[in-house]
């Protein structure tokens, strides 16, 4: 069979875009295809997803620093442009059926990558390879360029009601 990948897109205000991206590679090793996570913004913190994708075998990458902010933005702005490096030699190399970049979208918003650079990683990607992009605020043109997009709608949160991030939901 010859395969098409997709170019998939995660994004929109409610929680869930990391989470369905990291079901879809579950499946997709499954299946038996060669799956990369590159995490753009996340970063020196353990996580439950980590810890069971590597149980599992999945490869992923933390190239993100954590939170960004004015103290640390030159320090996430190197960590950036090495991570748009890295998906640009994973994405041409042709090892992976399947590469995520996780909060990709995230680093537009900031100003950590550009928009130039996400229609390089489009462009280079060869045809057999499934790209899937997270995070809020999607480029309109990114979201031209996909095959796939949903959009995750905030309707209710328990950080609204003063309930912290618990381990094994948010993280």
């Amino acid at each position: 069979m010859d395969r098409r990948g997709l170019v998939i897109v995660h994004t929109g205000d409610g929680k869930g875009k990391t989470t369905a991206a990291l079901g879809l590679a579950i499946r997709a090793f499954g299946a038996g295809l060669k799956v990369l996570i590159l995490q753009f913004i996340k970063g020196r913190k353990l996580s439950g997803e980590l810890v069971a994708l590597k149980t599992l075998g999945v490869e992923i990458k933390q190239c993100g620093l954590g939170f960004v902010t004015e103290e640390n933005f030159a320090d996430q702005l190197k960590a950036a442009r090495e991570a748009v490096d890295l998906a640009r030699a994973e994405i041409s190399s042709g090892a992976w059926d399947l590469i995520i970049l996780d909060e990709i979208n995230y680093a537009v918003k900031f100003g950590l990558v550009d928009a130039a650079q996400i229609s390089e990683l489009l462009k280079i990607r060869p045809q057999r390879l499934h790209l899937v992009f997270t995070g809020r605020d999607a480029l309109p043109e990114l979201v031209d360029a996909a095959d796939l997009v949903t959009e995750m709608k905030l309707v209710k949160h328990p950080f609204q009601r003063g309930i912290a991030a618990q381990a094994g939901i948010e993280f």
